[in-house]
């Protein structure tokens, strides 16, 4: 009755739902009906007491860097695929029956199956009653339930957490970081826990952006990119820096393109930081130990900022690669290196073989960071009070899974090896159906959950899409989108920019059923425009 009342406004009170005159449904269609007629109304009008007056917030008075961010993974193709798949839940009809949306690495809406002991300790922890019951769940999963939430205020998922993270699970982090990179030294008290791996890379940027004209904030991004980088810099109004990635030698960092990126960029701005993917993201590639060493040494030597996104840090399937944390690599160059490298190392839930990504869990460790700044991150941090509690819990569960012995470890063993296994299986199966394609040419998909297939696309449907005010990339994906149902990332999205050649982000974590059918439908589909545009 009050949301009622509040839609009727302070002058026009609704008569209570227990009048016998205006009968329950009446009422909510006539609210309706005054909803929509206030939506009706013009841009720049709003209706008060019957007096119009401007919008105090329109877009020529909004944050004008809020209107220069894009974000390709959720950009027109997906809002076009979202209206197709409403419209095949209509009966409209369609050359396609499904709509398979290949453009974000979202695992468990594509069908991968939650972890089970990461699940059972977390309705544990969300409903402790459960904790009473006998033989149903793993003492292992209950055991660690209680310690979680012994470490919660009141002992409940519900309540605030200190905005650092709750200590007990930030422990257990850096626990993690010590075993992962073999024993180098981590202080909890350099972890953060965060609302994702997002969250802690926007913050970062947050502290980094200052300055005005020559001296304005410039970032280091790899082209092809993940949209949030440039997203970001956009809001914040910093000076985004490209750095090519070598597609040549698997989409490998040259150092020579990094000297040439920050070089011409203090013509204009002043670098104060370089961010890496590895694994990569869309690219899929795998950075050696050489390269992330020399990678180092040149941010050491132009006085840069580094921010390691390694997300994707379990996400390994090519022969003779190997993930090699940048922590890792920084602590065994020495001290020189050790010692004065600013380095901010980030990690999620959302991807490897765990694929949370709805749960919005996530860490940075940051390394070398001045004293007074660190002090301002966490107020910076602890203006959003903390991150996501049921996120944290479930970091905790992936940075400590069951060991050995345990009563869950074998279940959980074989679900994490069966998902890693079947990436694997599903990134070979992607590069070898693409590259027998006349005019596609897809590298070896190292890593990640992606892959960044190379298109070439013949002069006359470029000539049609610039003619539409297109790009190629954009035109080719969103014709294939309307008669495949598959929906794809143009490559412009991710910065690239190639004439007669277009490029898509594809992932790889449908079913391998699914996949195989996705990929022979890209196939066919290929054929068939390069055929009609010939």
């Amino acid at each position: 009755t009050q949301t009622l009342n509040g839609c009727g406004g302070p002058c026009s009170p609704s008569p209570p739902l227990t009048s016998p005159s205006v009968p329950p449904v009446a009422l909510c269609r006539a609210l309706s009906s005054l909803t929509a007629s206030r939506r009706g109304l013009p841009q720049k009008k709003m209706s008060e007491n019957g007096i119009s007056r401007p919008k105090v917030l329109t877009l020529d008075t909004m944050n004008p860097t809020v209107k220069m961010v894009e974000y390709a993974v959720r950009g027109p193709i997906v809002q076009r695929a979202v209206e197709l798949e409403k419209e095949l839940s209509e009966g409209i009809e369609k050359p396609f029956t499904e709509v398979i949306k290949a453009n974000i690495g979202d695992a468990q809406a594509m069908g991968q199956q939650p972890i089970t002991f990461f699940r059972q300790v977390l309705a544990l922890c969300s409903y402790p009653e459960l904790l009473n019951l006998d033989n149903t769940f793993p003492e292992d999963a209950k055991n660690r339930a209680r310690l979680i939430l012994q470490s919660c205020g009141g002992s409940s998922l519900g309540a605030y957490s200190p905005s650092q993270g709750i200590d007990y699970v930030r422990q257990d982090v850096a626990n993690y970081i010590e075993r992962r990179d073999g024993g180098v030294p981590c202080d909890p008290d350099n972890i953060y826990l965060t609302t994702g791996a997002s969250d802690g890379i926007t913050t970062i940027l947050k502290l980094l952006v200052c300055g005005q004209g020559i001296d304005r904030t410039g970032v280091m991004i790899s082209i092809p990119q993940y949209p949030l980088y440039s997203a970001a810099l956009a809001e914040l109004g910093a000076v985004q820096i490209n750095y090519f990635l070598n597609e040549d030698n698997c989409w490998s960092m040259d150092i020579q393109e990094l000297q040439r990126a920050v070089n011409e960029a203090r013509q204009h701005c002043h670098p104060r930081a370089l961010c890496i993917i590895n694994p990569g993201n869309p690219t899929g590639q795998v950075q050696s130990r050489d390269c992330i060493e020399d990678v180092i040494r040149f941010a050491a030597k132009e006085r840069l900022f580094l921010m390691a996104d390694e997300v994707y840090q379990d996400n390994v399937y090519a022969e003779g690669c190997k993930f090699h944390s940048f922590k890792k690599v920084l602590f065994e160059m020495g001290p020189e290196y050790s010692e004065t490298v600013e380095l901010a190392s980030f990690h999620s839930t959302s991807k490897c073989y765990m694929g949370e990504c709805g749960f919005r869990g996530g860490y940075m460790e940051v390394i070398n960071m001045d004293d007074d700044v660190k002090s301002q991150l966490t107020k910076l941090v602890s203006v959003r009070l903390c991150s996501p509690v049921p996120g944290q819990a479930l970091m905790d569960l992936v940075v400590n899974p069951p060991q050995p012995g345990e009563p869950s470890y074998n279940c959980f063993i074989k679900e994490r090896t069966a998902t890693l296994s079947a990436l694997a299986e599903k990134a070979k199966l992607t590069e070898k159906i693409l590259n027998t394609v006349p005019g596609i040419r897809c590298n070896p998909v190292q890593g990640a959950m992606y892959s960044f297939p190379c298109i070439t696309i013949p002069d006359k449907a470029i000539k049609e899409a610039l003619e539409k005010g297109q790009q190629p990339d954009m035109f080719y994906c969103m014709t294939m989108l309307e008669e495949t149902g598959i929906c794809l990332v143009p490559g412009s999205g991710f910065g690239q920019k190639r004439a007669h050649i277009t490029s898509g982000e594809m992932t790889i974590l449908p079913p391998i059923d699914k996949l195989t059918i996705l990929l022979n439908k890209v196939k066919e589909f290929h054929q068939r425009f390069t055929k009609q545009y010939s």
